[in-house]
C-alpha cells in the first residue's frame, strides 16, 4: 500500500509512517546541501532567523541540474545524505520533521529522528529525471550564489519516496537486510 503524504509534516501525519513504507509526497519541500546547510548553521550561531520556516519542512538533499527549456527544473537526484548528519540533529531541533536523500544515516540522526518525531525518506538515486517530473515549480529561496547547493523551494506532487528511518527508531535498510541474512 503506498501512503499519500502532505506537506507539511505533522507528528500526527509522521506517526504514521513506519520504516519500509512507500509513500507519494505532495507539497512543498526544500533543498539544501553541505554548503547551505553549513550557513545555515552559522545563522543560527548567531541568534538570527533561517531562510526558511524549518516547522514541519522537509528538506530535499539535491543540487538539480539547470532547467531544459520548457522544463520547470534539470534532472533532481537525491545526494548522499551522510553528509548532512553533522547538521541535521540541530534542524530537527528547530522543527524540521523530514528529510529526503539516499544512503544511511548516522546513529546521532537516528537518534534525533525518535526524539524529535521526524522521518528519513529515500529517494530513488539514479532516478533524478523520474524525481524531477514530479516537481510542478522551483523558487530560489537563499544562496544564489551557491549554484545547484542554493536553498530552492519545490512544490512537488506524488513524489515518490521509501520511509527508511522512522519515529520509532526503525531502519529500512537494517531490518530489509536481516531478512534475507543467511542465519
Amino acid at each position: 500500500m503506498v501512503k499519500k503524504v502532505v506537506t507539511p509534516l505533522t507528528n500526527e501525519t509522521v506517526a504514521d509512517l513506519k520504516a519500509g513504507d512507500s509513500v507519494l509526497l505532495t507539497g512543498y519541500i526544500y533543498t539544501a546541501r553541505d554548503a547551505a546547510h553549513k550557513r545555515m548553521m552559522a545563522l543560527l550561531d548567531e541568534g538570527k532567523k533561517l531562510p526558511f520556516d524549518v516547522n514541519g519542512a522537509t528538506v530535499f538533499y539535491v543540487g538539480p541540474a539547470p532547467a531544459k527549456p520548457g522544463h520547470v527544473i534539470g534532472s533532481a537526484g537525491p545526494t548522499t545524505s551522510g553528509r548532512m548528519d553533522t547538521y541535521a540533529p540541530r534542524l530537527m531541533e528547530k522543527g524540521l520533521k523530514g528529510m529526503i536523500g539516499k544512503g544511511k544515516r548516522s546513529q546521532d540522526v537516528k537518534d534525533a529522528i525518535v526524539k524529535n518525531k521526524a522521518v528519513y525518506f529515500a529517494a530513488l538515486g539514479g532516478a533524478g529525471a523520474l524525481g524531477a517530473k514530479c516537481i510542478k515549480s522551483a523558487r530560489p529561496v537563499a544562496y544564489e550564489d551557491l549554484g545547484p547547493e542554493a536553498i530552492v523551494e519545490l512544490f512537488v506532487e506524488d513524489f515518490p519516496l521509501i520511509v527508511v528511518n522512522d519515529m520509532y527508531g526503525h531502519d529500512a535498510y537494517v531490518e530489509g537486510r536481516a531478512k534475507y541474512e543467511v542465519r
